[in-house]
């Protein structure tokens, strides 16, 4: 204000004036005024019309009015109600940024904010980590519970075992197992190789029995049916087909091959896991190579024509035979 060269007037009716209002009204009709008027001449709002001299006149005339409402007030009921209109601290820092948080200058108040959202982060990530740790020991708790549940499990899978031998136990001091077939006599069970553990030969036998078998034996199994079914297949598709192919016959033929390419990927695919689990390196096998397939395919197609075509041929001279024979066999007994 010093530096503004400003010198305030405290004319009563130009504070009244400078504030847009008439004499005689109230404290709220005062306070509202200031407040659009200290949003509209701030110069820290965004305001087009925004003047640090008309917003100091504006505050002076703001001071003299509250004054003069005062004295007027004091007048009528008293002392006792004094403090209520004593000039109350301005309330237009509110309606600038920073959400409201700060006092003094704009950069003083922007550190001040930076500072509260530093805490509030702070805050954030505190009650983020406590969340996490009560969800953990909720996770916990959780699993601590199926322990419980599966040690109640082996308790009673140990005391059904004891009750059992317990059993069996019992049934041999009677004497229940003295005449069982076979009693004193050595197991034949176990291979004769020494080699082999007799645990293990027993468990395979068992498997064998109920009729269990390795994974790669299926999946070698699985292979084989396979490409007997595709091979089929593209024979088949070729016989429809029939010789010589036409243009549209030819294009799907493509076709055919094509599928035929794509399946014969997917069971190279199936043979890489057979060779990952075979446990014998002889028993792998080698890819199927779609080329050799389809030339394949082709020689069974066309040796599968060739024996259409020949038992014609041979009933045909057959045929002829039948037809011509009386004649040979009556010029045979002429000359005889």
């Amino acid at each position: 204000r010093m530096l503004s060269g400003y010198k305030p007037k405290n004319d009563v009716k130009d504070s009244y004036k400078v504030l847009e209002l008439e004499e005689g009204c109230s404290l709220d009709d005062v306070r509202n005024s200031y407040h659009n008027l200290a949003k509209k001449y701030h110069p820290d709002s965004s305001s087009g019309m925004a003047d640090s001299r008309a917003f100091i006149r504006v505050e002076e005339a703001y001071r003299v009015v509250l004054g003069d409402l005062a004295a007027k007030q004091k007048s009528d009921s008293g002392e006792e109600e004094e403090d209520q209109f004593k000039s109350k601290s301005l309330q237009h820092r509110h309606y600038l940024s920073f959400e409201g948080v700060g006092i003094g200058t704009p950069s003083q108040r922007e550190k001040q904010y930076m500072q509260f959202r530093v805490d509030r982060a702070t805050e954030q990530v505190l009650e983020y980590r406590q969340q996490r740790l009560e969800s953990r020991y909720a996770g916990s708790d959780l699993s601590r519970a199926q322990d419980v549940r599966q040690s109640k499990k082996v308790k009673i899978t140990q005391a059904v075992e004891r009750l059992v031998e317990d059993l069996i136990q019992e049934s041999m001091a009677k004497g229940d197992f003295d005449n069982l077939s076979g009693k004193g006599k050595p197991l034949q069970k176990f291979s004769h190789s020494p080699h082999i553990d007799p645990m293990t030969h027993n468990l395979n036998r068992i498997l064998i029995d109920n009729g269990y078998q390795p994974e790669w034996i299926l999946l070698q199994k699985e292979i084989r049916e396979t490409i007997e079914r595709l091979r089929k297949s593209i024979v088949a598709s070729r016989r429809k087909l029939g010789e010589p192919m036409t243009l549209p016959e030819q294009k799907q033929w493509g076709c055919v091959c094509e599928q035929f390419a794509e399946d014969i990927r997917k069971l190279n695919k199936r043979v890489d896991n057979f060779n990952l689990v075979v446990p014998i390196l002889s028993r792998q096998m080698v890819h199927f190579s779609t080329d050799k397939e389809i030339l394949r395919a082709r020689k069974t197609y066309e040796a599968v024509v060739e024996k259409v075509s020949d038992p014609g041929t041979k009933e045909n001279g057959g045929e002829e035979g039948k037809r011509f024979g009386w004649k040979s066999s009556l010029l045979r007994w002429l000359k005889l």
